[in-house]
């Protein structure tokens, strides 16, 4: 069974962060560890506070995991959100080392959970910097939205063609989301050095939180079967047109996952898909 490494935040009631990425993960037999960067009950939109993961305990989860010998087993790593620094700065050297360890040539997948339009950064600053300065260099894939790619690019992003030239200037492979596909659609941006395509599917009234978690996890799961990285993308835009329409429920949790389930995994939502 496929292995995979999250380190992120776990969140008891929420489908959101590495809680979330976990059922996305299972549901695609993908094996998950969650290495929790925070713990909280509900959503932080919520006003919820749990408790950060002190680097000292960072640390000591993530020496167990390698004591057991995992580090050499893993296919994937998704890096997300941070609440300090030195988490990020630990995050990097495990990094190296999962590359070092495993025979598998894991795909190292970093989601700078950094921010968001209107509000800006809902991470410290100096978190911000670190995840840009020392894991983004890291990354076989980033999948940042919109916001977070104007962040780490230093420019700003006002179309298609804005996005897909931020995300080579970074030099990184990018499933960009949020993406600015016109005034009733919304969708995804597969950047490559060679090739751009957007998947984009009609706005709804209701998008839950967690959407960009999905994403980034379907997306994880489809390179470690060995999809092409446009069909990976597609089926994870399938996957959050899935995801979405089912939350429009009153009854629907925030992210339906193991609600819908073979639906995560092949997906029949419609997307609208062009090449840039």
């Amino acid at each position: 069974m496929p292995l995979a490494l999250i380190l992120s935040s776990f969140v008891a009631a929420s489908r959101i962060g590495g809680a979330a990425q976990q059922y996305v993960l299972a549901a695609h037999r993908i094996d998950p560890v969650l290495v929790p960067t925070v713990m909280l009950g509900r959503n932080p939109a919520k006003g919820a506070l749990g408790q950060v993961t002190s680097p000292e305990l960072f640390s000591r989860i993530l020496a167990d995991v390698e004591a057991d010998a995992l580090f050499g087993l893993v296919d994937l790593v998704i890096t997300g959100h941070f609440s300090l620094p030195e988490q990020v700065d630990i995050a990097a050297g495990i990094l190296t080392r999962v590359r070092a360890a495993s025979e598998r040539k894991p795909v190292i997948l970093v989601d700078p959970i950094l921010g968001d339009a209107p509000k800006g950064l809902y991470v410290k600053p100096d978190v911000a910097r670190a995840v840009a300065d020392k894991l983004t260099p890291l990354a076989d894939w980033i999948t940042p939205n919109v916001w977070e790619l104007e962040f780490l690019s230093g420019r700003k992003i006002a179309s298609v063609g804005d996005a897909v030239a931020a995300a080579r200037a970074l030099g990184k492979p990018a499933l960009i989301t949020s993406a600015p596909v016109g005034e009733a659609e919304t969708g995804l941006i597969l950047v490559t050095a060679t090739e751009a395509t957007v998947f984009s599917h009609p706005l709804l009234p209701k998008a839950p939180n967690g959407a960009g978690d999905l994403v980034a996890a379907s997306f994880g799961a489809g390179l470690v079967e060995g999809l092409r990285p446009v069909a990976a993308a597609e089926r994870a835009a399938r996957a959050a047109g899935e995801m979405v329409t089912a939350a429009q429920d009153p009854r629907s949790p925030e992210l339906p996952i193991v609600a819908l389930g073979e639906r995560i995994v092949r997906p029949q939502a419609e997307v609208r898909i062009a090449q840039v």
